[in-house]
This record gives structure tokens, C-alpha cells and sequence, in this order.
């Protein structure tokens, strides 16, 4: 496993996640002299993704990430982003927040797998971030910010090796594996199979640096060449014009990683097969994880430096649903499997006064929640725990 993909993946997932977030609070946005108390404006859309970017790029926050690590469950990193969609005025109930991670997981998962090349994954990031300065364009306190990131990323991966960004696709791919969940874009795009495996092209520009197949080569042991072979393909390949940017600033060529919702359609997310008998064989497998607390390691030292942000005064949180009616979201809500739930994280991290809390003293105070008896009747929901952190 690459100690240098976690950043890469938080950022992709986070750029996925301001994305679609920006989509729906759009398509429910209400221009501000008709809109009621309860009712979201552009204002309050500007103000949600704000508060959320400048949250994500949290300069403390931004170090811990890039520091060497590896990665850890899908339950943890799950947390990270409940946190993070909850740093703003805006409340997602469990099966709009299932949903919205469901799209960000599978949006990335496909864009790892066409990357032409390992190196491409970070230019994949890049249009990720551009697309973030956009939302912040009239922010220039947190477009510092993100180009702050900017640097740093470009910094960390620019010097990095082929093989090195090999392994970190790899990590990426492990950690995507068994995540099979069906999108309708994709669907109806037809890359998406109905069991949620994607479907790659044969077709299309090669990886840059490489030539486009169809010639064999044969050289003697002087290195010259002797012969040569032609075979036909079944794909129409062609040769890229250039290679995209990994400055601050330039063309990225790549449109992997670039906002796929900009055109408006609804999005459905529905699990396959395979990941219902995931699911379901999971109660067999109940025993507590002796690994658990080492898996929350990460999270100690990225939760410090989160905030999420309570309604102050007389001000209420504003509910956006990922659903097209409230029914949908209830019913999603209802047929949700109770495993796929993330419940069983209780993590209690304090901040001193005038500081954020040490990473040491939150490493003390992590704990893994026991699971309630069933008589007591208390389902604790993961929402309760991340707002009492």
C-alpha cells in the first residue's frame, strides 16, 4: 500500500462531493426575494460550499494530511466526509448522506480506472481543484487556500516516479474493489454494466509517450533493429497532441476529473447484486475488529482540525435531499441495509481553549463504541456522534 495516496484520494473524493452538492443545492435554490425562511437561496448555496472548502482546506488540516500514511477502512473515511458535509448550515439525513458518498465513491473509481496512465491520477486532481477555485472565485481569502493546496500537491507528486504512481493506482483500486453501485449517468451512458462494473473503451487516445499499437519490433543483441511485424487492432487509437499541464495554471488536457453534473440530469444510485450479498454476509462476521482503533488513526489526526459548524441564534439548519421527493429518501432510507449504516464509531476528541486539541491527546481519548443491547432501545446515529465531537 503507497503511504502517499490518502491525500490524493481525499481531495478526488472531496472535489466529487463539492460537485454534486453544488448541483442539488442549484436545482433547489429559490431566488432570495420569493424564498420563505425554510427555503434555500444562492446565498445560502455560496454559503454552504464556502464554509465546506474552507473547512476541507484547513491549513492545519492540510498537513496532517499529507503526511506519510497509509490508508484505512471505508468506515473511516466515510466519517471524515459525514463531518465534512456537516460543516456548514446544511443537515443531510443517513440516506442522503449514503447516496451522496455512494456518487463520489463510484465517480472516482471510474475515473482511477480510465486514467490513461498512473501519472494521470494526479492530473485528474488537478481538475478537481480547478474546479474548486471556481466555486471560491469571489473568496480570495479561501482561494488562498486552495492554492496553497495547490502548490503543496504539485510539490509532493510532480517528482514522483511512474512506478510510485503505479502503486498508488493500485492502492486506489484495492481500496475501490468490492464498491459496485450503480449510477444512472453511467447506466444510461452505458459504461456502467447492470451488476455496477464498468465498462472500459478499447478506443481512444494512448497513454502520452506511447506509440499507438499495431507495430512489433524485433532487435539482434546489438540493439539494432531487424525485422519488423504489423497487426491489426480491434480499437480506433490515436495519439494524444499534447500532455496535460501539472502547473498551477495550464490546459490539463485530460477531462477526467472535470464536473460531470454542469449538465443538469438526475442521479440514481441503486446497489448491485454483489454488493447486497456483501452486505448481507456481514453479520456473519461480527466479532469486534482488534485492528479498529489502529484504523482510526488517520482520523485523529485529520478530525482535530474539522469544525462542524451548529446553527447559531435563531438560525436553522437548512435539509438538502439527494432524492427527487422526500418518499424516495424514505424509502431509501427504510431499505437501506442496516450493515451499510456506519453506527459503530464513537470517537470523543476535545479542543483546549485557544488551540486545537494535540494529536497525542486525541490518539488517548479514541474510543471504539460497543454495541448497545438490543432492549435498550438506543440506535445511536453516526450524525449524533460526529456533531458531539
Amino acid at each position: 500500500m503507497s503511504a502517499r495516496t490518502l491525500p490524493l484520494l481525499f481531495l478526488n473524493l472531496g472535489g466529487e462531493m463539492l460537485y454534486i452538492l453544488d448541483q442539488r443545492l442549484r436545482a433547489q435554490s429559490i431566488p432570495g426575494e420569493k424564498a420563505r425562511k425554510d427555503e434555500w437561496t444562492d446565498v445560502d448555496r455560496k454559503r454552504v460550499m464556502n464554509d465546506i472548502i474552507t473547512t476541507m482546506f484547513n491549513k492545519k488540516f492540510m498537513e496532517e494530511l499529507f503526511k506519510l500514511q497509509d490508508l484505512y477502512s471505508k468506515k473511516a473515511l466515510r466519517t471524515v466526509y459525514d463531518r465534512l458535509a456537516h460543516a456548514s448550515i446544511m443537515r443531510l439525513n443517513q440516506a442522503s448522506m449514503d447516496k451522496l458518498y455512494d456518487l463520489m465513491t463510484m465517480a472516482f473509481k471510474y475515473q482511477v480506472l480510465l486514467c490513461p496512465r498512473p501519472k494521470d491520477i494526479l492530473l485528474v486532481t488537478l481538475n478537481h481543484l480547478d474546479a474548486i477555485k471556481d466555486f471560491v472565485r469571489d473568496s480570495p481569502g479561501i482561494l488562498n487556500q486552495v492554492d496553497e493546496t495547490f502548490r503543496q500537491l504539485i510539490e509532493t507528486y510532480s517528482c514522483l516516479s511512474d512506478g510510485e504512481f503505479q502503486f498508488i493506482r493500485q492502492t486506489l483500486l484495492i481500496f475501490f474493489q468490492d464498491m459496485h453501485i450503480r449510477v444512472s449517468i453511467f447506466l444510461k451512458d452505458k459504461v456502467q454494466n447492470s451488476n455496477g462494473r464498468f465498462v472500459l473503451p478499447i478506443s481512444g487516445p494512448v497513454p502520452w509517450g506511447t506509440e499507438v499499437p499495431g507495430l512489433i519490433r524485433m532487435f539482434n543483441r546489438n540493439g539494432d533493429e531487424v525485422k519488423r511485424t504489423e497487426f491489426s487492432t480491434d480499437g480506433n487509437y490515436v495519439t494524444p497532441q499534447r500532455e496535460g499541464s501539472f502547473d498551477l495554471y495550464g490546459d490539463r488536457v485530460l477531462k477526467l476529473g472535470t464536473n460531470m453534473y454542469s449538465v443538469s440530469r438526475p442521479v440514481e444510485t441503486h446497489m448491485s447484486g454483489s454488493s447486497k450479498n456483501l452486505a448481507s454476509h456481514a453479520k456473519e462476521n461480527i466479532a469486534p475488529n482488534p485492528l479498529a482503533k489502529e484504523e482510526l488513526n488517520f482520523l485523529a489526526r485529520l478530525l482535530g482540525g474539522l469544525e462542524v459548524k451548529k446553527p447559531g441564534g435563531s438560525e436553522t439548519g437548512f435539509r438538502l435531499n439527494l432524492f427527487t421527493t422526500d418518499e424516495e429518501e424514505e424509502h431509501a432510507a427504510l431499505t437501506r441495509p442496516e450493515e451499510l449504516s456506519y453506527k459503530v464509531i464513537n470517537i470523543e476528541a476535545t479542543q483546549e481553549p485557544g488551540r486545537r486539541a494535540e494529536l497525542s491527546r486525541i490518539l488517548g481519548e479514541l474510543e471504539v463504541a460497543e454495541p448497545r443491547p438490543a432492549s435498550s432501545g438506543k440506535g445511536e446515529d453516526l450524525l449524533a456522534l460526529m456533531d458531539g465531537l
